[in-house]
């Protein structure tokens, strides 16, 4: 599912809203768990999961094109852990 696809659904689940008010409603979720992660926060969706991040250290790689070895510096990275029901609906149980 892509975003507009998502704001559609929305939008028929919620006729009573405009598609203006569905897609700031969207904007602001997705805004306020982008800026709790990157404050170094946790984002917990019950029955859903669980968004957070998690370090990567730095690497040596490799430059494909050239085969030079490269330094990659570390970093954080967005990390998404699906909660009991999200796994049970998955698996079919």
């Amino acid at each position: 599912m892509i975003r507009s696809e998502l704001l559609a659904e929305l939008a028929k689940e919620n006729p009573e809203l405009r598609a203006d008010e569905v897609e700031r409603v969207v904007d602001v979720f997705f805004e306020e768990i982008a800026q709790r992660l990157a404050s170094g926060g946790r984002v917990e969706l019950r029955g859903f999961g669980a968004f957070s991040t998690r370090e990567r250290e730095a690497r040596q790689g490799r430059n494909p094109r050239t085969g030079e070895t490269v330094s990659v510096p570390g970093k954080r990275v967005p990390y998404f852990k699906p909660g009991k029901e999200m796994r049970q609906r998955l698996n079919g149980e």
